[in-house]
């Protein structure tokens, strides 16, 4: 499949690199990306205090949010662009059963349900895989002032929930890169090799274990 007219998201725990990687990603195949809306979260600051009395807010948040801007690619003419997003619905509910109590899933559950029947599938899934003592490095070094409180090891459920479910993905062609050891921001050729994998053909699930450019 020829990324020059597909539906692709970017996936993996806080931290590991998406939005970085789709922004590159975009400008070298001239598209418009699509990022998710954290900044704009009101609850997610108070949640990374106090997860417990605010979960239910910012996942409902999230689940609105993240739907509202899927829905518009039901629109885009993937025979003529690449659609773009550092993300896919799916990662809403990773979230909801990390962080949910058994009542509040069973309603936030039959929403998603309604809501997952609307939305395009992604042609490609690319996961992004970090180790959790690099996650929370690359999360201090970008410095958004909503995860000052989140938790070393929060950041490690967070990471082992998406392992988890990743390896039991069956939606379609899956790419998982490992990139605790390199830097495709800072090195041209980490983002080429990235580059030339996301474009290329994925059948299945498939593995990339990049070399080490970090010294």
């Amino acid at each position: 499949m020829n990324a020059a007219s597909r539906y692709i998201a970017v996936e993996g725990p806080i931290g590991v690199g998406k939005s970085s990687l789709v922004r590159l990603l975009a400008q070298r195949l001239e598209t418009e990306p699509v990022f998710e809306e954290v900044d704009e979260n009101p609850f997610l600051g108070p949640f990374y205090k106090d997860r417990k009395s605010y979960a239910f807010q910012t996942q409902i948040f999230f689940l609105m949010s993240r739907f509202r801007q899927l829905s518009a690619l039901a629109q885009v003419d993937l025979f003529n662009r690449t659609a773009l997003a550092d993300y896919f619905f799916d990662r809403d509910m990773v979230f909801a059963r990390l962080n949910l109590d058994p009542a509040e899933f069973t309603l936030y559950h039959e929403m998603y349900q309604l809501l997952s029947r609307r939305l395009p599938r992604p042609d490609l899934v690319v996961y992004l895989q970090a180790d959790t003592p690099t996650l929370m490095r690359r999360i201090r070094q970008r410095g958004r002032d909503a995860e000052n409180g989140v938790s070393e090891e929060y950041i490690d459920k967070v990471n082992k929930a998406f392992n988890e479910y990743f390896f039991g993905y069956k939606g379609g062609p899956l790419l998982i890169i490992n990139t605790s050891q390199i830097d495709f921001v800072k090195n041209p050729g980490d983002l080429d090799q990235l580059m030339a994998k996301v474009t290329g053909t994925v059948r299945g699930v498939e593995f990339f274990n990049p070399p080490s450019s970090l010294f």
